[in-house]
């Protein structure tokens, strides 16, 4: 008797410890995470920890299969999720651009929801023997991590097909929005406190469909122009959703590592809309990106263009350049050449740095990371708030794909739907030059007066050639 005791209490010990340690590993990959130098000791102790994490499940399983024998199933079923996801998994990193990230984390953030709302339902279906009152906290367990999960799940479709151009990025202008939000809202309040007294399986369907038509209009109500800090916030919701998940399974790990995800990610949006100048509440709520755009027939008069051959000039005599990536030099792919433009320059005695805007790209982070791989030193690279009061004295500021964040209407026109973001203030400089591909407006669909400045210039073409053009100028 205390040997068929003792075996899974042991299975559960080792479970646990393991679990313990794989959550520290993520602790410490946050950590890691928050710094460029220590960012790859932060992959790896985030690895470690997601190892250890499967190790110790399929560990968990396995003493299921070999002491009940009821468990063999589920073993298979398991090996099965790992293998395909696994596959699925490298082929999609090997295969994605650093351009299609933001949109491969918004569907990953998809199946965290998905997955969320499937535990929930499994929770309903296979309810285990509880106290009422035990029943009636199980309950609530399962009904918010439901709508959380739901609510998750499609929103983080509408974000993917923005990001990926399958969506029109213009915000979803339903009548009485605000009224549709606040009713689901105290919709879900009121189904959650019947479910918790009453749990029939229609009020499940129905919680169902209104989170996920929820989530839907939640995301669809946002401007393409404010998309990173949704995808930053539903990670945050993917954090939750797996939170939510954890106390159903009474896994210790998914609730620490929720938690972790939902609060890291939930700063991370505060933060960012501190630098667009966005109210936090009104990102939860779907509320925001929604200003009336600028007349579209704005004269802004004529735009100059300028040549390769000439922008080298103008970079040989200059004493100072500061460099302003964005999107479109994700996209052109201009990261290298445009490192060895830096590195030409600063061999020449020009003080060269980098000014990286918040939400430059689509994805928190986005230029750090291109600029990293081509080598960029990281005391060159600067956040706006470093860079901006500089720029003044600067003498030729390269806007290398770059749009909505350096937007002068955002800090002179109250009626353009960026007013009061944040931006690099690159007009201040003596000279700018932007790489474009034409004079179309950026994500934001808002156009760019400064593309009409008498000091700003137009250099037309693919980043990556025109600034190799640059090069074999010199």
């Amino acid at each position: 008797m205390s040997d068929s005791v003792s075996g899974p209490l042991t299975a559960d010990s080792i479970a646990g410890a393991a679990y313990i340690v794989a959550a520290l590993l993520f602790i410490l990959s946050l950590a890691g995470l928050s710094k460029h130098e220590k960012a790859r000791a932060g992959v790896i102790y985030g690895i470690a920890g997601m190892v250890i994490a499967l190790a110790a499940t399929v560990w968990l399983t396995l003493q299921g299969a070999w002491g009940t024998g009821h468990g063999l199933t589920g073993l298979v079923l398991l090996l099965a999720a790992v293998l395909v996801g696994g596959a699925i998994g490298l082929w999609r990193a090997r295969v994605v651009e650093m351009t299609g990230m933001p949109e491969l984390i918004a569907l990953l953030h998809s199946f965290v929801g998905l997955a969320a709302v499937l535990v929930g339902w499994n929770g309903h279906l296979e309810a285990p023997a509880l106290s009422p009152d035990l029943m009636a906290v199980h309950h609530a367990e399962v009904f918010i991590g439901v709508f959380i999960g739901a609510v998750t799940f499609t929103g983080s479709i509408v974000a993917f097909l923005k990001l990926s151009a399958r969506m029109k990025s213009s915000p979803l202008m339903l009548p009485g929005k605000n009224a549709i939000n606040l009713g689901a809202l105290a919709g879900f309040i009121a189904l959650t406190v019947w479910y918790v007294n009453d749990s029939q399986l229609w009020l499940l369907i129905v919680v169902t469909i209104l989170a996920l038509g929820l989530g839907w209009h939640l995301v669809a109500s946002i401007g393409g122009g404010d998309m990173p800090v949704v995808v930053s916030m539903l990670n945050s919701y993917s954090g939750w959703a797996a939170a939510a998940a954890g106390f159903l399974l009474n896994n210790d790990l998914l609730i620490i590592t929720g938690a972790l995800v939902g609060s890291s990610g939930a700063y991370l949006s505060y933060i960012m809309c501190k630098a667009m100048n966005r109210s936090f509440i009104s990102v939860i709520a779907g509320g925001f990106g929604i200003a009336a755009p600028a007349a579209a027939d704005a004269d802004y008069g004529e735009h100059r263009e300028i040549t390769a051959q000439a922008t080298a000039d103008m970079l040989t005599n200059a004493s100072s350049v500061v460099i302003t990536p964005g999107y479109g030099m994700a996209v052109a792919q201009a990261q290298y050449p445009v490192a060895e433009l830096a590195h030409q320059l600063r061999e020449r005695g020009v003080n060269v740095r980098f000014g990286i805007h918040p939400v430059a790209g689509r994805l928190p982070g986005h230029m750090n990371v291109l600029l990293a791989e081509a080598k960029v030193p990281y005391d060159i690279v600067l956040e706006m708030d470093e860079i901006n009061d500089d720029l003044d004295g600067t003498s030729v500021v390269l806007v290398i794909g770059a749009n909505d964040t350096v937007n002068p209407a955002a800090a002179e026109d109250p009626s353009s739907p960026i007013a009061g973001m944040p931006v690099l203030r690159v007009w201040e400089a003596d000279n700018v030059v932007v790489f474009k591909r034409s004079m179309a407006a950026g994500y934001a669909g808002v156009q760019n007066p400064l593309f009409f400045r008498d000091n700003s210039q137009m250099l037309f073409g693919d980043a990556k050639q025109r600034v190799e053009d640059i090069l074999r100028a010199f």
